[in-house]
C-alpha cells in the first residue's frame, strides 16, 4: 500500500510520517515536498534503517502538473494526504500569489491528475481516498461562545485562509461532480516538534531561550484552540481509514488559550526547566496588531469523536512540556532553520 503524502518535510507532514510508519509495518509512504524554507527532508534522519526503505522521497512542486501526473503514471497510489501548503498568515498578507499557486492550484492539480489517471469507466478504485488537510481559519472569527462546526459557513479573513477555503471548495466540487473520494479535515492550531520557528509557540520558545524580546500582537487576548501534533496525526489516520467520502471533519484539542496567557505559561515552564530567572514576562513586547487578525477560533470536534471514535490523548500542559523540551534539545535545528530563512 503506497500512500502519497505531500508536504512530507514540513511540520505536520514530518510528524505524520513518523506516526504512520511506526503504526503500520506493511505500508509505504511516497513523500513529496518542494523543500522551501520550512521543509527539510533531513527531519527523517532518525528513522531506523529498517524503516528507510518504506519512505521514498521525491522533490517537486504540487503546482507543477507535469510532475504530479508523472507520479500517478509511475506509481500505484493507494491514497493521498495533502499537507502541502503555504501556511503562514503574515506571509500571505505580505504577498498572496504563492499561496494561490501552492494552496489552490496545487490542490487542483492533485485532484485533477487523480481523476485523469484513476477514474476508469466512471469508477474510482475501491479503497482510494484523498484527504485534504485544511484549517479552522476558513471559518473566520468567532464572535460568540459557540464553536465552529462542520456546518459553519466559510468566512476567511486573510489571504491564507481564503486560499485554503478555495482548495476545500474544489475538493467538494469534485466530490459532487465526479464522485471523487475526497474528505476534508479542519484542525485547530497545532504545536509540537519540528514546527518551523515562525509560528507562535516555537517563536516564543526560541526567543525566551535567547533572552530576546517576544512580540505579542495587540493586547494578546486573541484566543486559539491548541492541538498536539501527534493527536492530529492520529485523527488524520482515523479519517483516512474510517471516514465517509465527501464529509468534513473538524479536529480540535478543546484547549482554548489566549495568546498572552499561553506565552506566560511557556515562560514559566522554560524557567522551571532551565532555572533561568531571565526568562520572565519582562521579555514580552506588545506590537501593532496584525491586519485582519481573527479574535477567536474554537473547534467543535463532536462529529469525529462520535462517528469515528477519535479522541485526543495528550493533555495540553503535557504536550507543551514535551514540545519545549524538544526545542531545548534541538536548538541547533532551530538555528539552522532560521539561517535558511535568511
Amino acid at each position: 500500500m503506497v500512500l502519497l503524502v505531500t508536504g512530507i518535510a514540513g511540520f505536520i507532514g514530518t510528524n505524520f510520517g513518523y506516526y504512520y510508519l511506526n503504526k503500520y509495518d506493511n505500508r509505504e509512504i511516497l513523500g513529496v515536498d518542494k523543500l522551501t524554507y520550512s521543509g527539510d527532508i533531513n527531519n527523517f534522519n532518525r528513522l531506523k534503517p529498517d524503516k528507510k526503505c518504506r519512505l521514498r522521497f521525491l522533490k517537486g512542486d504540487i503546482a507543477d502538473k507535469t510532475f504530479i501526473d508523472s507520479i500517478f503514471r509511475e506509481n500505484d497510489i493507494h491514497s493521498i494526504i495533502n499537507f502541502a501548503a503555504e501556511s503562514h498568515v503574515d506571509r500571505s498578507i505580505q504577498g498572496a500569489q504563492i499561496f494561490i499557486k501552492s494552496n489552490i492550484l496545487g490542490t487542483f492539480n492533485l485532484i485533477d491528475c487523480a481523476k485523469q489517471n484513476l477514474l476508469k469507466h466512471d469508477k474510482w478504485p475501491d479503497k482510494f481516498r484523498f484527504v485534504q488537510i485544511s484549517t479552522d481559519e476558513v471559518y473566520g472569527s468567532l464572535h460568540s461562545e459557540k464553536r465552529f462546526t462542520e456546518d459553519t459557513p466559510l468566512h476567511p479573513n486573510n489571504p491564507y485562509s481564503a486560499s485554503k477555503a478555495s482548495a476545500d471548495l474544489f475538493v467538494q466540487a469534485y466530490c459532487n461532480t465526479y464522485h471523487f473520494p475526497g474528505l476534508i479535515s479542519r484542525c485547530s492550531n497545532n504545536y509540537g516538534p519540528y514546527q518551523y520557528p515562525e509560528k507562535l509557540i516555537p517563536v516564543v520558545i526560541q526567543k525566551a531561550l535567547d533572552h530576546q524580546p517576544i512580540p505579542i500582537y495587540g493586547d494578546g487576548k486573541q484566543i486559539r484552540d491548541w492541538l498536539y501534533v501527534n493527536d492530529h496525526c492520529s485523527a488524520i489516520d482515523c479519517i483516512l481509514e474510517k471516514g465517509t467520502v465527501g464529509e468534513i471533519y473538524n479536529i480540535g484539542g478543546n484547549n482554548e488559550w489566549s495568546n498572552i496567557d499561553l506565552v506566560n505559561l511557556i515562560l514559566s515552564i522554560i524557567r522551571e526547566i532551565t532555572h533561568d530567572s531571565k526568562v520572565n514576562t519582562d521579555l514580552i513586547r506588545h506590537v501593532n496588531d496584525r491586519p485582519g487578525h481573527d479574535r477567536r477560533y474554537a473547534i467543535d470536534a463532536t462529529k469525529i469523536k462520535t462517528q469515528l471514535k477519535w479522541q485526543p490523548t495528550t493533555r495540553f500542559e503535557e504536550g507543551l512540556r514535551l514540545t519545549i523540551d524538544w526545542y531545548i534539545q534541538n536548538q541547533d535545528w532551530m538555528k539552522s532553520r532560521n539561517a535558511r530563512q535568511k
